[in-house]
């Protein structure tokens, strides 16, 4: 019997990847006009993942409970709007 996994990638809304990239920009102190975009990777950034998940979870009230192994899996902005979608369905009503 042959078994088939399928990987199902769903885009965050553009609204949920900018609300993260003010967070990334004011977890670091930068201005508003420093460009900050979904395909940002937090480590060129010098942010660590957990951290900016940790300040998700407080900005939304949530529980994001992602594994240590998936949160540090997480390099992107983008991937981290995809992450806060996939476990807070109904978030977007938050911003």
């Amino acid at each position: 019997m042959l078994m088939l996994k399928c990987l199902v990638l769903v885009q965050a809304k553009p609204q949920t990847v900018q609300k993260v990239c003010k967070i990334v920009k004011k977890q670091l102190g930068l201005p508003d006009y420093s460009i900050v975009t979904g395909s940002s990777k937090f480590a060129m950034l010098g942010v660590d993942t957990v951290e900016i998940l940790m300040e998700l979870e407080e900005e939304f009230g949530i529980s994001v409970e992602l594994e240590e192994d998936i949160a540090e899996s997480i390099s992107t902005v983008q991937e981290a709007a995809e992450s806060l979608e996939e476990k807070c369905p109904g978030c977007e009503t938050c911003w």
